[in-house]
């Protein structure tokens, strides 16, 4: 079945960096395209980044372009987020989404 599993998640200052990783399993994760998705508390889910089955083409939310970068490996069905400079605002559990499914997330705390 469809599987999408979060990690990487964790606590970090502001300016700090984190890499999340979601892995793919039960289907051909390289037809698909996904994206990252994340939830602030009391808020609702907020668009992050997508990226393109092939790679070729991301785009990004306003909030986060320049900081957050989106990738995959079509041979390791894997698909990541790269957070630089982390903000508070950026504080939030993150969704990887794709193939009509959605991950349990990881929480991201951004904290002094």
């Amino acid at each position: 079945q469809v599987q999408l599993v979060e990690s990487g998640g964790g606590l970090v200052q502001p300016g700090g960096s984190l890499r999340l990783s979601c892995a793919a399993s039960g289907f051909t994760f390289s037809n698909y395209a996904f994206k990252w998705g994340r939830q602030a508390p009391g808020k609702g889910l907020e668009w992050v980044s997508s990226i393109s089955s092939g790679g070729g083409a991301t785009n990004y939310a306003d909030s986060v372009k320049g900081r957050f970068t989106i990738s995959r490996d079509n041979i390791k069905n894997m698909l990541y987020l790269q957070m630089n400079n982390l903000k508070f605002d950026d504080t939030a559990v993150y969704y990887c989404e794709g193939n009509g499914a959605r991950g349990q997330g990881t929480q991201v705390t951004v904290s002094s």
